[in-house]
């Protein structure tokens, strides 16, 4: 079977311990538990500072829930006066929590089992886990091996003319075929004894063909006996083994690790005022800009050029654009040469006419000593360009002409830079980095009321229907009239999705359902330009629209329809995941609130990608790049060609208008590098990085590699790390805490709610404007890296996504299962001085009710303050295990995941009820999800994974229990009966302050892959 997880447990020593032998000291010894599991260490007699060095392990049965690992200290009764406890503390660990490599020793502080426990000191431990190779594995491995040793010997024992067999090989060969026939091994085993014996380490036992004794790696003797005999035996034991049987279908990943790293990168350098490129390192280049040339030699029949300029610095070699029939040309280039990729002290430069013809004719050139090239470091002014004169190779008077260029030493802090030829990219202009904007989208509200003198065939009443559609893939219908009639009412409101600027149409077609063909009685035709634009829910006046025939204007009267259309500026188009959003603004620009801050991210590189393609010449490549989005604006990296470990040390900036968003990072593989490559290519991702605002301390600089995780057939595959900076800077602390009390989405969504069927597809149709938008841009951000980073595919059915949601349930229904775990043990007087604590408590509750409110708010309060200590110092990362990637019970379970939609594996009703099947549980998915969240948000209150507000949440917590405790409980309990059965009068349609609060705290659901 596969090999599976085991723990592994380093004790090294404890310090500083309590003595509770008698006589200031302890006889310290370690008692380990897990899972059934109890290990313990050696006795340290007479030693407050015990060292163990003691190494145990542990098998790991559940890898989806490992449970915790706990040590006790204790003191060794027999060793001292045994009047005293033997309890010296305990250590409880998450597993996890535990890395897959031993690290460093990590001190533990040693835990109290009971409130009047006496105890101090710390425990040091290293705490791993390792996979465990299965026996099998290892047997194979060893047959492998020993079958490419007779291989090798019998290609000896070709050459050689006789000889006796030495014994080694004969039992070798009967050890490794023990389950072929009995004849073939007598006959191992009878050449093995005649040839002289036992098996040595090396050499000979018994003479070889030739006499010479000749000594063997591994095993005994020579080769077989004389003839083609062993060769044979071997090939009759090699038919006899038996095929292995299947293995299960468990598959573990191999060992990687998926964890955030803290990085150290040399920060604020790029330039020497802290302003811009704070969060990145310093990349050097040489900026060669070249501006013109005058009086240039013809050298075409017509008595002019085609000039262009030629630089070389090392192994770097560019040109310029051609201008053709010129002798003055202009040109304005700049060139960006990393100083990397520089070798030599050189830079030349030379001028050519370019000859379709023939061989490039030459203009001339001159030489540039790299140590003389001044540096220059902005906001100094540019450098003023210098006039360079042509120097022919030959001597004086075969060139004339100059060159105006300006040379000097930057970085990527210098202006020129984003628009320069840059060497790391191969010299392509289409790689170089961008910026990019989402289109406006508006939702256009079509309010279809009625149509009057509609026209049918002769002799029934229509019932007539509206289909209605915007572009090429939205289209939505109404029902059919409910009274069959020539003039017919519906009023129906149908919601679509639309982009700035609005150059597409409204078509809207009355079919009638009863026709023969369902044949259209009239169509209208509505630019969008026409429609009124609304902010908020004001009416807005309705008009008449004549309609036409399909095939345009002219005929008799067709009859007319009435409608209400606007597009409403209110609402916040979503063109994203709920679960990771990036902007709640509505689309109005008058209602945006002020800005809360500026989120600035540093994207420093990548390290150890993997190959994602293959060049001509057979050799792995990968030419990446990164994407960012947040809220409207995209930004690319440049392209860095052929390289594993990309350096990038780009910096960008976003305004942050709502804290409780997301920031998205991607990485690709550019397929489109080379020119002759196919067109309908696709970049491929690499992997995904999330970070939520909330989780980001105030003007704090985090700097982290981050696991590139994607989803396979064979499971979660690691292609590389990502090195990001990221800093979150806010204007105002008490604005930043008023947004986390306002409603998350605009006024719109809750006075005029839009039907939660229609959402999910105005999302779908807004995803797709704007990849559609973004692949029209020079250079195009391409559908796929849209569609991947806006995860279009986050709502599709998938086995593994239920199981992580499932596991998210239980992990915060675990929670509860330990209040009732503790509520047991206090009622079976497991503890005796805890359960009397509880009934003391009791009775005082049960006396003073008024103090039942504030110690719930003060417990509340001291648990928050006291997991301040342990919060989490690193942004959340895309988790590999809560995605339940790392094991895979059955393959198959991914190819849904994969599968195309519609499926094709299936006859057409099978796939009708499969497609059903699959919507269906995807609901209940994402419901799970959102029960998930739930719970993880009321975790998070109390764990500092969003640090202002669980800071709020606690100080609120303590003004709660004053003023419950100054109050009395009376009041307070109408006052809350009074609240909560208020008359509707007296409501707000908008969210309770509470409800806000809640829905902004952080869960899990933005680190699911």
């Amino acid at each position: 079977m596969a090999g599976g997880r085991k723990l592994m447990v380093e004790v090294i020593s404890a310090r500083d311990l309590m003595p509770k032998d008698g006589q200031g000291s302890s006889n310290a010894y370690c008692v380990l538990d897990y899972d059934g599991q109890r290990k313990r260490t050696k006795v340290k007699s007479k030693d407050l500072d015990p060292k163990w060095n003691e190494k145990f392990e542990f098998s790991i049965m559940d890898p989806s829930m490992p449970g915790e690992l706990e040590v006790n200290v204790q003191n060794d009764r027999n060793s001292g006066t045994g009047r005293r406890s033997s309890f010296l503390g305990r250590v409880v660990v998450p597993v996890n929590t535990v890395p897959p490599k031993a690290e460093s020793v990590r001190w533990y502080p040693l835990q109290k089992r009971g409130l009047f426990s006496h105890i101090k000191g710390d425990l040091g431990l290293k705490v791993w886990w390792a996979v465990d190779e299965p026996p099998k594995a290892k047997d194979e491995k060893k047959a492998e091996k020993k079958e490419k040793e007779e291989k090798a010997d019998g290609a000896k024992d070709e050459k050689k003319e006789g000889g006796g067999g030495g014994g080694g090989g004969g039992k070798k060969q009967k050890k490794e075929d023990g389950d072929g026939d009995a004849a073939a091994e007598g006959e191992v085993k009878a050449k093995g004894e005649g040839g002289g014996g036992d098996e040595k380490p090396k050499g000979g036992g018994g003479g070889g063909g030739n006499g010479d004794g000749e000594e063997k790696p591994k095993g005994g003797g020579g080769g077989g006996g004389g003839g083609g005999k062993p060769k044979e035996v071997k090939k009759e034991a090699k038919a006899d083994r038996q095929p292995e049987p299947p293995r299960p279908s468990l598959i573990t990943v191999p060992e990687a690790d998926f964890t955030v790293k803290e990085t150290n990168p040399d920060l604020g350098k790029a330039v020497d005022y802290r302003q811009h490129f704070d969060l990145v390192e310093q990349m050097s280049y040489l900026f060669v800009r070249v501006v013109r040339a005058r009086g240039l030699m013809g050298k075409d029949a017509n008595g002019l050029s085609d000039p262009y300029v030629r630089l070389t610095v090392g192994a770097v070699r560019t040109e310029t654009k051609i201008v053709k029939h010129d002798l003055n040309p202009e040109w304005n280039q700049v060139f960006a040469i990393g100083r990397d990729k520089i070798q030599g002290g050189t830079l030349e430069l030379s001028c050519w006419d370019a000859d379709k013809q023939s061989k490039d004719d030459f203009l001339g050139g001159f030489m540039i000593d790299l140590s003389e090239v001044p540096v220059r470091k902005p906001p100094e002014s540019p450098l003023a360009p210098v006039w360079y004169r042509l120097e022919s190779k030959a001597g004086p008077g075969r060139v004339r002409g100059e060159i105006m260029v300006a040379i000097w030493w930057g970085t990527q802090a210098d202006e020129v830079f984003p628009e320069a030829w840059h060497s790391d990219t191969g010299g392509h202009a289409m790689f170089r980095s961008k910026t990019y904007l989402s289109p406006k989208l508006w939702y256009l509200r079509v309010n279809v009321i009625e149509a009057q003198d509609l026209v049918a065939d002769k002799g029934r009443l229509p019932e007539p229907y509206v289909r209605a559609q915007v572009g090429p893939y939205q289209m939505l219908r109404t029902r059919p009239s409910q009274v069959r009639s020539a003039s017919p009412f519906w009023n129906e409101d149908l919601m679509f999705v639309a982009a700035e600027p609005f150059d597409e149409w409204l078509n809207l077609l009355v079919e009638d359902t009863m026709g023969p063909r369902g044949e259209i009685l009239g169509l209208a035709r509505i630019p969008l330009a026409t429609i009124e634009r609304r902010i908020d829910g004001r009416p807005v006046p309705s008009r008449w629209y004549i309609l036409e025939r399909e095939g345009g204007k002219g005929g008799p009267f067709l009859g007319r329809i009435h409608l209400r259309l606007c597009f409403d500026g209110g609402y916040h188009v979503m063109d994203e995941s709920s679960n990771y959003i990036s902007d709640t603004r509505p689309t109005a620009r008058q209602l945006w609130r002020p800005s809360l801050g500026v989120l600035e991210l540093g994207i420093h590189g990548a390290n150890n990608l993997l190959p994602m393609k293959t060049t001509k010449d057979n050799r792995g490549s990968t030419d990446a790049y990164c994407v960012a989005k947040y809220g409207p604006k995209w930004v690319r990296t440049r392209t860095i060609f052929e390289s594993f470990n990309p350096r990038f040390n780009e910096q960008y900036t976003w305004e942050v208008y709502d804290p409780c968003t997301v920031l998205t990072v991607s990485v690709f593989d550019n397929r489109h590098t080379h020119p002759m490559g196919p067109a309908q290519a696709k970049d491929l991702p690499i992997g995904k990085v999330r970070i939520r605002l909330s989780t980001l301390e105030s003007d704090r600089v985090y700097t982290n590699s981050y696991p590139l995780l994607v989803v396979t057939p064979q499971g979660v595959k690691k292609m590389g790390e990502i090195e990001l900076a990221v800093r979150l800077s806010c204007a105002s602390t008490a604005n930043l805490m008023h947004a986390y009390l306002q409603p998350q989405l605009p006024r719109m969504h809750f006075f005029y709610p839009i039907d939660p069927k229609q959402t999910e597809t105005l999302r779908v149709a807004a995803m797709n404007i704007v990849a559609l938008r973004l692949m029209k841009s020079e250079p195009p951000l391409r559908q796929e890296v849209v569609q991947f980073m806006l995860d279009t595919e986050a709502e599709r059915w998938s086995m593994r996504r239920s199981k992580a949601n499932y596991f998210r349930i239980m992990g915060v229904l675990n929670g509860v299962l330990a209040i009732m775990n503790w509520f047991s043990d206090i009622c079976s007087w497991k503890s005796p001085v805890t359960t009397v604590l509880v009934h003391i408590l009791y009775l005082i509750l049960v006396w003073y009710p008024e103090l039942l409110l504030p110690t719930v708010f003060l417990y509340m309060f001291l648990i928050g303050a006291w997991n301040y200590r342990f919060r989490s110092r690193t942004p959340p990362f895309m988790d590999a295990k809560l995605s339940q990637g790392e094991y895979i019970g059955d393959l198959d379970e991914l190819e849904e995941e994969f599968n195309v939609v519609p499926a094709n594996r299936a006859p057409e009703i099978l796939k009708h009820r499969y497609e059903r099947l699959r919507g269906v549980a995807g609901r209940i998915q994402n419901a799970l999800g959102d029960l998930a969240s739930l719970g993880e948000r009321l975790h998070s209150l109390l764990s500092w994974r969003d640090p202002r507000a669980t800071a709020v949440f606690i100080f609120f917590c303590l003004i709660a229990a004053i003023v419950l405790y100054v109050t009395p409980f009376q009041v307070v309990a109408v006052l809350l009966g009074i609240y909560v059965l208020r008359h509707p009068r007296f409501r707000d349609p908008l969210p309770a302050i509470p409800m806000n609060f809640f829905k902004r705290l952080p869960s899990q659901a933005d680190r699911i892959l």
